[in-house]
């Protein structure tokens, strides 16, 4: 008998699986129903309502979230006394854009070099499928020692936040003790990886108004105050010379003792340009992992 038999089923259901999400890719499950037919999401998440049902799922519902969207919701019982863990993943994906720029159909899962493309593929679709096997391998090897809840997300490319006011109507039907997300992903190719804390995010927008209209330089520059020279001040404000994180109130001097990155291999793995030094200081692991990072996403300016 191998001494690693759950590794052995995953590898025996890998065929299933690459079958599966080529199902699941091939619908364009975009949450934007301008764009994209919502049958295509709504057949999405039959899909996936379906599968969990196969699996034994109890419960199985298609949630209407407020933003007009549906999540997919499960619950698969374990032994008495055990603890609830929450699945994560969505099904929904982002536009294609230019499929023509594709090198191969965004909506069909093809194999290239041993790695599977296609929209959805990694990002969340492949998570959905990730949490189906994972629970079939459990299953052929003892049994699932937890109880197993489900949740399929149908906008989370979109922002809108259906399933997280959804949820805050409904704290009970995805309390847990634990819970795994099959969103982000391995350090690098062949080494499983486990995230148990990722940054958190808040967006911020600054408008700064001068003048009552527009003015030629040539007569008031010099005296007349500049919108756009004073928001690239305080933009820059942001960050030190080296770089570094500089918003009061936010510790930028952490760091990390777990995993390190090279910084050639980050260099390599961000495209940094020949010629163009990192920012901040310290190691690699230290500012993208234990500290505080700011980012200006885009200015709007005369």
């Amino acid at each position: 008998m191998s001494s690693h038999p759950v590794a052995e089923t995953v590898a025996s259901l890998m065929p299933r699986a690459r079958t599966e999400l080529s199902e699941l890719v091939a619908f364009k499950s975009v949450a934007d129903f301008d764009q994209f037919p919502k049958s295509e999401s709504e057949g999405a998440a039959n899909w996936v309502a379906d599968a969990l049902r196969a699996e034994g799922f109890q419960d199985v519902a298609l949630l209407d979230t407020p933003d007009g969207t549906q999540s997919v919701y499960g619950y698969l019982p374990g032994p008495d006394g055990a603890k609830t863990v929450l699945l994560y993943a969505h099904y929904d994906v982002q536009p294609p854009l230019d499929e023509a720029a594709w090198t191969t159909p965004p909506f069909e899962l093809t194999e290239r070099d041993g790695r599977w493309y296609g929209r959805g593929a990694a990002d969340c679709k492949g998570g959905v499928i990730m949490h189906l096997l994972a629970l079939r391998a459990l299953k052929a090897n003892g049994g699932v020692p937890v109880h197993i809840k489900v949740i399929a997300e149908g906008s989370e490319e979109q922002g809108t936040g259906g399933l997280e006011r959804y949820a805050e109507e409904h704290p009970e039907l995805l309390a847990a003790d634990t819970i795994v997300i099959g969103d982000t992903g391995n350090f690098r190719v062949g080494l499983p990886t486990v995230t148990s804390t990722l940054r958190g995010m808040t967006l911020v927008r600054v408008q700064i108004d001068t003048l009552e209209g527009n003015l030629h330089s040539g007569q008031f520059g010099g005296a007349a105050p500049d919108a756009l020279a004073a928001l690239i001040r305080v933009l820059d404000s942001l960050r030190a010379k080296d770089g570094s994180t500089t918003v009061d109130g936010l510790a930028a001097h952490a760091s990390w003792d777990g995993l390190s990155y090279d910084e050639g291999q980050f260099r390599q793995d961000a495209k940094v340009l020949d010629g163009v030094e990192l920012i901040g200081s310290d190691a690699v692991a230290d500012r993208i992992w234990a500290r505080p990072a700011v980012t200006v996403l885009g200015i709007d300016c005369p």
